[in-house]
């Protein structure tokens, strides 16, 4: 099944590396760049366009939020990035009126109603909650990326600093994109094999520590995250586009999973063609579970001083 994407923020570093990656891709059918600066939209889908004979046959163009008003995913990455000594949660109020005049956009433009709500800006957990309630959206219609870049540099690390194959290992962050994330260790695997009994206590949390300060990182060195977040986009958009049920640690709102209601946080998610299938709650360490409860807190008091 071949689908439309519209990037909100395709002009920036964030969007434009989304759209190449979902052309590298090969499954969208249609990629529309949207941009506040109209001239940088048009540029960088005319630059991937060019590339089209080289690669897929789809479409690739710029244009209004009018235009993507018969998107069946809608993804947004617009807002400001963080600075390099400030939190998620810091940006907070900086990207809420950004995003709010985004979602009045969407609605003035009549979405489809099957759309998927694809939320990339941060602080993503807060945004994506206030997608579903702003626009009234069936919560199972709107995701956020959440924990999915952590888990990938995660694994990336690990795989990079034991000299294992990165596409064997598998470990999970979840609980909040954010300060408050936790590493779970109860189930992380390289070729099957359990990584607790392969890694020192010290080291796992010297790995984690890694992982936690790697966004800071890129944007001290480079001024932000780009190419493996772009990846990260379009491995979620592609479970929508094929419907392929691929669990995967998206932000969505929890319904009563561990104990948690209301706030959106990344838990283990299966993803697919009407967006969030099933939140999983699957069996974890207490000290796991303790950890996604911290993030729940964090979300909800951040939460409340918004309103």
């Amino acid at each position: 099944m071949s689908i439309k994407v519209a990037v909100i923020g395709g002009g920036g570093r964030v969007g434009s590396n989304a759209a190449f990656a979902l052309q590298c891709g090969r499954i969208v059918r249609e990629i529309l760049l949207v941009d506040v600066n109209a001239e940088l939209a048009g540029g960088e889908a005319l630059d991937l366009m060019h590339g089209a004979a080289l690669c897929a046959d789809q479409v690739i163009r710029a244009g209004d939020t009018a235009a993507a008003a018969d998107a069946d995913v809608v993804c947004i990455t617009a807002g400001s990035r963080r600075k390099p000594d400030e939190s998620r949660l810091d940006l907070i109020n900086r990207n809420v009126s950004i995003f709010k005049g985004i979602l009045d956009d969407l609605k003035k433009n009549r979405l489809k109603p099957g759309a998927i709500i694809f939320v990339v800006s941060n602080p993503v957990d807060i945004l994506t909650r206030m997608a579903i309630e702003h626009l009234g959206w069936p919560s199972n219609q709107v995701l956020g990326l959440g924990t999915v870049l952590d888990t990938s540099r995660f694994c990336s690390i690990i795989a990079d600093a034991k000299k294992l194959p990165a596409t064997q290992v598998k470990a999970l962050i979840l609980g909040e994109h954010g300060d408050t994330m936790s590493p779970i260790w109860s189930s992380a695997t390289v070729a099957g094999v359990p990584l607790a009994k392969l890694l020192s206590v010290n080291e796992q949390n010297e790995l984690f520590k890694r992982t936690q300060g790697s966004g800071a990182e890129v944007i001290r060195r480079k001024g932000g995250a780009g190419y493996a977040v772009g990846l990260g986009i379009a491995e979620v958009i592609h479970a929508i586009a094929l419907d392929s049920r691929r669990i995967l640690p998206v932000s969505s709102r929890m319904t009563g999973q561990y104990g948690m209601r209301e706030v959106c946080l990344s838990i283990p998610t299966v993803v697919g063609r009407s967006g969030v299938v099933e939140a999983m709650e699957v069996e974890l360490w207490p000290k796991e579970v303790q950890g996604l409860s911290g993030s729940a807190k964090a979300l909800a008091e951040t939460w409340s001083k918004l309103k």
